[in-house]
């Protein structure tokens, strides 16, 4: 008893569902997608010993909306979550960096990539 051969439709079809699988079972580059806390976000920089501890950075507020969406100031754009690096993708903070070091706290980072000064907080009332 032969086996008949394969068609060539039967041959491309088992080779995409094979990259399909082999495909599906890797992590998004990055880390694994996701979204932020909704909320509203206060950004500052460190104080030092004889003042506050903190220091508001003005104008630096935002607020996350759902389905990677922020706003700022009436302005709406979209972010990029991949494990816990962030980056806002389009509209007014288009292009800046963070890592989430905390479940409602980011810290931008510089263009090399190290870790910058300014923190963003989760909390706090008035959307922006």
């Amino acid at each position: 008893m032969s086996i008949p051969a394969l068609s060539h439709a039967s041959r491309s079809l088992a080779a995409v569902s094979l990259a399909l699988t082999a495909t599906s079972a890797v992590a998004a580059p990055g880390g694994k997608l996701g979204t932020l806390p909704h909320g509203i976000y206060r950004c500052a920089t460190p104080g030092d010993a004889a003042g506050a501890p903190w220091t508001p950075v003005q104008g630096d507020v935002f607020a996350i909306n759902t389905a990677s969406t922020y706003r700022v100031e009436g302005d709406t754009g979209t972010y990029l979550l991949t494990g816990d690096h962030v980056v806002f993708t389009r509209g007014p903070l288009k292009g800046r960096r963070f890592v989430r070091t905390g479940t409602g706290t980011l810290r931008e980072l510089g263009a090399d990539g190290s870790p910058g000064r300014i923190r963003c907080v989760r909390g706090g009332p008035a959307a922006p």
